[in-house]
């Protein structure tokens, strides 16, 4: 069987539930196009042993997916991504990983730990998008 191609993580610092950070972590893959049609998810065994939380909090983000229609679940086999979120402009990703990880190098060496990096990327994201950004 195939193995699965994406890891979940929680953070408790998220301020979402363990259930919304697994169904994020999913659509961000599929964004990135880390994820594609015919790729199977961990099973929910796998997922809420790895992340010591309960299998029905990894059954409830599981359907939400397939609610969307991200994902269909084959009894006996396993869940499987059904189409995925990446669009055109993921040529574009490459480039601007590299932008974002020099950045975050000059971050760290002017003594910014992962909170502030996070805290000034999420407040300058934030005050950007109320921007007309050309």
């Amino acid at each position: 069987m195939e193995e699965p191609v994406i890891e979940f993580h929680l953070n408790s610092r998220s301020g979402l539930s363990p259930y919304q950070q697994l169904v994020q972590q999913v659509r961000h893959a599929l964004r990135l196009g880390l994820l594609k049609e015919g790729d199977r998810l961990p099973t929910v065994k796998d997922v809420a042993r790895q992340m010591a939380v309960n299998p029905n909090t990894v059954l409830k983000a599981y359907r939400e997916l397939e609610h969307d229609g991200l994902v269909a679940a084959r009894p006996g086999v396993g869940t499987f991504v059904t189409r995925t979120l990446a669009d055109g402009t993921l040529a574009a990703h490459g480039p601007l990983r590299k932008d974002l990880q020099r950045w975050l190098t000059k971050a760290r060496l002017a003594g910014l730990d992962d909170e502030s990096i996070e805290a000034l990327f999420l407040n300058t994201f934030h005050n950007a998008a109320g921007e007309d950004v050309a």
